[in-house]
Parts: structure tokens; C-alpha cells; sequence
């Protein structure tokens, strides 16, 4: 390894970088839905070391099939052996110290992708055994992204929502209780209305008192679950929407966030540039490159 490459295996550092993929602080990837690897392909070129480090908005599946890690996770140690399912969410630090016989994918997701599902999300975790489920839904989703087909986003959100039915009946069990059933019935009714409503209103007060509770509890619960405020899971419905205008419509900027309820052209462009990392009009100059 380089000196400056080097740098970034001493246990010492005072920093926890943060990637967009390992090594590349400045990611111009852009995919749809996922991006997938073979755990050789990007961990020999480290020496097979992958110091901490963590993802600010990507989740990642890491399966080994075989040879052997040693894995810091969120401060905890872990050894994985063949058929080992590491789990890590963004903003989660990680890190790996391969054996030079490691086989195994990483696939890597899109937060946000995952929370659009309704479904809770998954913790920082490693599973252990019999991953089989795991890793044929990976297979079947890495299938799909590699050779997309008529209702190829259907095809990807049906492939993701099984991942994570099978990383949740797969991994730790725990006993759900009646007020966590019900939190996880009022966010789900929440982010219907979402569906619903966020042509209309980005008031999160209308949506509380919707569900029936106060503005704050909404808050609150959707940090729990979900991982960000109430406002911000109504921004990413309103940006993903934006996406879909930018690329398939003529309609100019200003135009587009008028119909999505900001009358203030640069708020607008702020939300947009918070979800996606770049301007409406440099997003959509990228998108139509494609």
C-alpha cells in the first residue's frame, strides 16, 4: 500500500471516516436501487483490511461464504465464518480484517429505499448459521439489478422487501409488544397519508392530528422507527416525486415545485438537493445522460 492509502489502517486515527464506498470519499454512483461486489474485488486492494469506517446514507448486506473476518461493529467484536450475514445501516461504524481466502457479495442499498418500504428497520447486526433465505433473496435482488426486466421496479421492491422479511426472521428474535405493534401501525398509517397528502400539505401538525396524536409524539416516533423526523419522511416523498418530474416531464424547475406545493424556488431546490446531493437542474441533466 501507498503511505497515503496506509494512513487510513492506523487504530490510532482520531476520526471515523465517512465513505461513500470504502475508499472513495467522493462517490459519483449513482444507481437506482443497489450496488453489488464480491467481498475480494474491493478488500484486496486494502491488504484485506477494511479499517473503521461508516456509510452516511448507504445500508450494506455483507455475506460470507467462506474463508474468515474479524469484524468491529457499532464497538463490538465479531467473527464471521462461511455462511456469516453481517448487517450494517447507514451511519453505523465498521470495519474488517479478511482472510486472504474470503469469498463472499456485499450488496449496498439506499437507506432511504428501505424506509419507503413501511417496513421497521433492520439494526446493526451479524447472523449466524443458517442464512439460506438471506442469501437467496440477495441472490434473486442482485439478479434483478443486474438484468432488469418489464416491471423492473416492482420486480426490485418486492426483492427488497423479502431481503428484509428474511434478515428479520433470520436474525435475533424478539418478543414485539402490543404498544410496539401499535407504534408500528400508527407509522404506517402515517406514511399512507403521506402517499395521500403530500401534494397538499407538508404540515406535519395535519398529519399528527390525522393519526390522532400530537406533533411532537409523531416526531418522536418516527425518529424511533424510522430514523429521521416527521418532516423528513414527508421531504422524501416530495423529492422522490420531484426525481420522477425532473426526468420524465419538459415542465421547468420553478413549474415542478409550484405543483409540489413550494412557492419558494430555492427551498425547493434545497429539499431536492438534500435528498439526492444535487441541484434539480444538475439532477436532472444527470439522469437524461443515462
Amino acid at each position: 500500500m501507498d503511505r497515503a492509502r496506509n494512513l487510513l489502517h492506523y487504530p490510532n486515527m482520531n476520526f471515523v471516516p465517512t465513505y461513500a464506498l470504502y475508499g472513495e470519499i467522493d462517490s459519483n454512483r449513482q444507481h437506482d436501487w443497489l450496488h453489488w461486489e464480491t467481498i475480494q474485488s474491493r478488500s484486496r486492494l486494502h491488504d484485506y483490511r477494511i479499517a473503521p469506517h461508516r456509510h452516511e446514507q448507504f445500508f450494506q448486506v455483507l455475506h460470507l461464504s467462506s474463508g474468515k473476518a474479524d469484524m468491529t461493529l457499532d464497538g463490538d467484536s465479531h467473527t464471521l465464518l462461511p455462511d456469516s450475514v453481517a448487517v450494517v445501516p447507514a451511519g453505523v461504524v465498521h470495519g474488517y480484517a479478511f482472510s486472504a481466502d474470503v469469498q463472499g457479495v456485499v450488496v449496498t442499498l439506499m437507506q432511504r429505499d428501505l424506509e419507503g418500504l413501511g417496513l421497521p428497520r433492520p439494526e446493526a447486526m451479524v447472523i449466524r448459521g443458517d442464512c439460506r433465505d438471506i442469501v437467496l433473496a440477495v441472490k434473486r435482488l442482485t439478479s434483478e439489478a443486474d438484468r432488469p426486466g418489464l416491471g423492473h421496479d416492482v420486480a426490485m421492491r418486492a426483492h427488497l422487501t423479502l431481503l428484509l422479511v428474511a434478515l428479520r426472521r433470520t436474525g435475533p428474535q424478539t418478543t414485539q409488544s402490543v404498544d410496539a405493534g401499535r407504534t408500528g401501525q400508527l407509522i404506517a398509517r402515517f406514511r399512507d397519508l403521506v402517499e395521500q397528502r403530500f401534494r397538499e400539505t407538508r404540515r406535519v401538525s395535519d398529519y399528527a392530528n390525522a393519526v390522532g396524536v400530537s406533533h411532537t409524539h409523531l416526531n418522536r416516533l418516527c425518529r424511533q422507527v424510522l430514523g429521521r423526523s416527521a418532516l423528513a419522511v414527508i421531504e422524501q416523498r416530495v423529492a422522490l416525486e420531484a426525481r420522477r418530474q425532473l426526468l420524465f416531464s419538459a415542465l421547468p424547475v420553478k413549474q415542478i415545485g409550484a405543483e409540489l406545493g413550494y412557492e419558494d424556488p430555492a427551498y425547493f431546490s434545497r429539499v431536492v438537493t438534500r435528498a439526492f446531493g444535487l441541484s434539480p437542474v444538475a439532477l436532472r441533466e444527470q439522469m437524461r445522460r443515462r
